[in-house]
């Protein structure tokens, strides 16, 4: 934990209020006092807050924060969830390309419901159902002012934790299918980190449009009993790594085509495992590297096989004018989501036991669900 509670720097992330904040782990009186003169405030709420970049674990703490202003555009949402992503850990670590300024607030997605609303908002009432679209930073926190634009109306009926979730992954997945090559029904594609939730998702959207999908998993004890899950998804095929050094991989088909598009997340031999499986013409997309090593590419790859290697950041293509579509592909996901056509493993965990779910999402407690912090 952070050493001091009466930071300078947290203390930034308050600048309409003079306040002793505690650690909700020392719950001493605080005194409060108003220097703003609005009439519409949120109200109390309690954050993950982080001072200074660093291991999640040790630099991250739980506190009160006082109510904030909520100004004639903005709009207050009571939070219900939001998950731990591996993009918000490297935030957090500092190692993360766009990170908002310090001290911050963690969490980069989740959903909740409009508590109120300022004088100028339209298009959004208390009680409805929104998420932050494209996704925003400062959701670990019960509850959240931005201004309305940050904020989308969606299905009263959709389901919780995929409602706090859609966005990060599942639209990441469905990007990669559709932006880099055109795929027909009958074609097929190769990923590694298949358990990933993105994994999950590309195995699903794709068996939708009738896409086949090869995937490659890590050798770990129960990979029989992975291999089994991801198939009930409608993964065709499920290799671990160790089955797939030999030197013809694509005689493991059985009668499914050479894929077009390949996916990697994890870098290292499991993206070389990828472009083995690779037709000619073929395209690698990376959009991760879990493994921390760089991919090595054989010459002949390019040269006899004329293979791309392309590279996809959700946050770049929100920053292009496809971006528009956003909305309309988080509704379609949604709907995908509530006719059980989309599923992937999560673990809702109350916001009192934050520190349980982190630890979990850093992998001390080996392979665990996505955490998805329920307030």
């Amino acid at each position: 934990m952070a050493s001091s509670v009466r930071s300078p720097a947290l203390r930034a992330l308050k600048p309409l209020f003079n306040f002793t904040l505690h650690d909700t782990l020392n719950p001493r009186p605080r005194t409060l006092s108003l220097r703003a003169f609005s009439t519409a405030l949120s109200p109390p709420s309690k954050a993950v807050v982080y001072e200074q970049h660093g291991p999640p674990d040790s630099v991250t703490r739980v506190i009160n924060l006082p109510p904030v202003e909520v100004k004639e555009n903005d709009v207050c949402v009571r939070m219900l969830a939001s998950p731990i992503n591996p993009s918000d850990i490297n935030r957090i670590e500092g190692v993360y390309p766009v990170r908002p300024q310090v001290p911050a607030v963690g969490g980069y997605e989740g959903v909740g419901e409009v508590h109120s609303v300022g004088s100028a908002v339209k298009g959004l009432s208390p009680g409805d159902l929104v998420i932050p679209s494209p996704p925003s930073s400062g959701m670990w926190q019960t509850y959240v002012v931005k201004d309305q634009s940050v904020w989308y109306k969606i299905n009263k009926d959709s389901p919780l934790e995929y409602a706090a979730t859609i966005t990060v992954n599942p639209l990441t997945a469905l990007r990669m299918l559709e932006d880099f090559t055109t795929l027909k029904s009958g074609d097929a594609v190769v990923q590694n980190g298949a358990t990933s939730i993105v994994g999950q998702c590309i195995i699903q959207l794709a068996k939708n449009r009738g896409i086949h999908s090869v995937n490659i998993i890590r050798d770990r004890a129960g990979s029989d009993e992975v291999k089994e899950k991801l198939k009930k998804l409608g993964a065709d095929e499920v290799f671990t790594e160790s089955e797939l050094q030999v030197k013809d991989v694509k005689g493991l088909l059985a009668g499914i085509p050479e894929p077009a598009l390949g996916f990697n997340c994890v870098g290292g031999n499991a993206a070389s495992l990828v472009l083995r499986f690779l037709g000619r013409g073929g395209t690698m997309v990376t959009y991760g590297g879990m493994s921390k090593k760089p991919i090595t590419v054989s010459t002949s790859y390019f040269i006899f096989k004329d293979l791309s290697l392309r590279g996809f950041w959700l946050q770049s293509w929100m920053s292009t004018e496809k971006a528009a579509e956003c909305r309309v592909l988080i509704d379609h996901l949604l709907d995908l989501a509530r006719e059980g056509k989309l599923k992937y493993e999560m673990e809702l965990v109350p916001f009192d036991s934050f520190h349980t779910a982190l630890d979990k999402a850093l992998g001390k407690q080996g392979s665990q669900p996505k955490q998805v912090i329920k307030f």
